[in-house]
């Protein structure tokens, strides 16, 4: 619950801090006085988005901060933790929480979380465990198919919650099925097509069977090939300087004579036998490099212009392979990953069927599992319908009933069902949908008749209402306070309001006083008892706040609150 709420420089606010605490507590105020300020500063801390628009004329920024009171071990309190933030503990399993949002007049906004800077989307994650907030927005919302179906649903609990989840997981199932299905079946020819490209391009591959850095090889090898004369010439050249057969001095024969000469008197100097070492070396290498030579020209004979044109063939094979698949490794890669794609496919026909078999048993299985949440939806329509008829007779329609239709409608994630919540307000009428049978009053009185009810099997930590009693008076408007007390009793209750019916049911009543600072208007929050309260609520009434007739009325209106007679 929120126990305490500051306003600065927000609208007409200049500064007020809004004591709130449990129950029911009532905001009141003249026209224009920024009561609306107070449900924008709450929005705000709720993650709703800032508007420079809000902040108060000549002032920097618009400042709002607000103590809740929630679980110590929470998901709120978790997912403060999560954001950096922290809570602190108060006793009794609870901790009290501070959060905070600041817009400045250009625009940019900073939000904190028990203590930390965070982004206004941890307020919002925060809003649906700590408060429902419900205007005359709110109202019109409850005449869209969408939000009666929720309304439904939180009414039914878990065995709605369960069905529903159930049925999720079988429609998600079965769409993933048909959509597989349905691609498969339109793109069946483009599929087949791609089979017989693909058929031919790996029948191309392993006729060429090409290996990874072959074409490096072919070109070297080229290269070889075509230089092969004066490769020849200058091996030949060098084998002669080497070894010359024909007696003429050579490398080999030079050598040996220095190395014979050297070991004749190698032994009376090591010096020179170190030398005779390396020359003897020098004629091991020598003859090494010949031998070489031999077995180079040797091969070089065997190749000739028959090789070349091999060369050049393979070449050209692999330059079409390039040319059809972007290079040789990428031939490759498709002989590799190709025969993987073409057996799935060779497979379209066998997967057809499968996939029909699969997705018709899903269809049973999704047929089942909405029939559950229908059956489930409609059990709690009529338990819903009488629960809620029962307490717009306790709003001053003794003679309305409301009825919960659910009706079968397009198949959709949320089910197979339409929602629609209907009103007979006189006796001998046909229920009508909200949406188009029931008056501002009447919907004003639907929708916190729907609370009260929802409320007794899903309760919320903290109601906001904004304006509820639009469009009723007189007793309807005592019974709409009564029934925010009943309220208060498991929930925290915060409800502008302009009927003095209504706040003389609130344990708290606070009012928005205004001011006038020159250009500048200023309003300010205090908590109302005895006769400032009787004041207020005379002025609500008549609008003087010193009328003897309407301080009579006051004390007897706030005297129905106290008793809830």
């Amino acid at each position: 619950m929120i126990e305490e709420m500051r306003l600065r420089d927000l609208g007409v606010i200049a500064d007020a801090t809004l004591p709130i605490g449990r129950g029911f507590t009532a905001i009141t105020g003249e026209t224009g006085a920024g009561k609306t300020m107070v449900v924008t500063g709450l929005g705000l801390l709720l993650g709703q988005r800032a508007d420079s628009g809000a902040v108060r004329k000549g002032a920097a920024q618009a400042a709002v901060e607000g103590v809740w009171l929630v679980p110590e071990d929470g998901p709120v309190a978790a997912r403060v933790r999560e954001a950096g933030g922290d809570v602190e503990p108060v006793g009794g399993g609870s901790a009290e929480l501070y959060l905070g949002r600041t817009v400045s007049s250009e625009g940019r906004g900073r939000a904190t979380v028990g203590g930390r800077t965070a982004p206004a989307g941890v307020l919002a994650d925060l809003a649906d465990e700590l408060v429902v907030v419900h205007g005359q927005s709110d109202q019109l919302r409850l005449k869209s198919s969408s939000a009666q179906r929720e309304a439904l649903d939180r009414f039914g609990g878990e065995t709605i919650t369960v069905a529903r989840a159930a049925y999720r997981a079988a429609w998600d199932t079965w769409r993933t099925l048909d959509a597989e299905l349905t691609t498969l079946t339109t793109d069946r020819d483009a599929r087949a097509r791609e089979a017989e490209q693909l058929r031919a391009a790996i029948a191309e591959i392993e006729a060429a069977a090409p290996l990874p850095g072959e074409e490096e090889e072919l070109a070297r090898r080229a290269e070889r090939l075509a230089n092969a004369e004066e490769l020849r010439i200058a091996a030949v050249t060098a084998h002669a300087a080497l070894s010359n057969e024909d007696g003429a001095p050579d490398v080999i024969t030079l050598l040996a004579e220095a190395r014979r000469a050297l070991e004749r008197i190698a032994a009376s100097d090591d010096a020179l036998a170190a030398i005779g070492e390396q020359v003897a070396d020098l004629g091991y290498r020598a003859t090494d490099a010949s031998v070489a030579l031999s077995g180079y020209l040797a091969d070089l004979d065997e190749s000739g212009p028959h090789e070349l044109a091999a060369v050049d063939e393979r070449r050209a094979v692999l330059a079409g392979l390039t040319r059809t698949h972007g290079s040789v490794d990428a031939a490759i890669a498709l002989l590799e990953t190709g025969s993987a794609r073409l057996v799935e496919l060779d497979d379209d026909g066998d997967r057809l069927q499968r996939l029909e078999t699969q997705r018709d048993a899903a269809a049973g299985e999704l047929d089942a599992a909405a029939e559950r949440l229908t059956a489930a939806r409609r059990d709690a329509a009529a338990r819903l319908g009488a629960a809620v008829t029962e307490e717009l007779h306790a709003l001053a329609l003794p003679d309305a009933r409301l009825t919960v239709d659910v009706a079968p409608a397009t198949p959709a994630g949320h089910g197979r069902d339409e929602v629609s919540i209907l009103l007979a307000p006189h006796p001998g009428a046909d229920p009508r949908p909200v949406s188009r049978g029931a008056s501002g009053g009447e919907l004003s009185r639907v929708m916190l008749a729907i609370e009260v009810v929802i409320a007794g099997v899903d309760p919320v930590p903290t109601f906001v209402f904004d304006e509820v009693d639009a469009g009723i008076g007189g007793a309807a408007a005592i019974e709409v306070g009564r029934r925010l007390a009943r309220l208060a009793e498991s929930s925290q209750v915060i409800a502008v309001t302009h009927l003095a019916q209504v706040a003389a049911f609130a344990g708290n009543h606070l009012t928005v006083v205004k001011g006038h600072d020159g250009a500048v208007t200023a309003s300010s929050v205090r908590r109302l008892d005895g006769a400032e309260r009787e004041a207020e609520m005379a002025r609500l009434l008549s609008g003087l706040s010193d009328s003897d007739a309407a301080l009579t009325h006051a004390r007897e209106l706030l005297e129905t609150g106290r008793t809830g007679d």
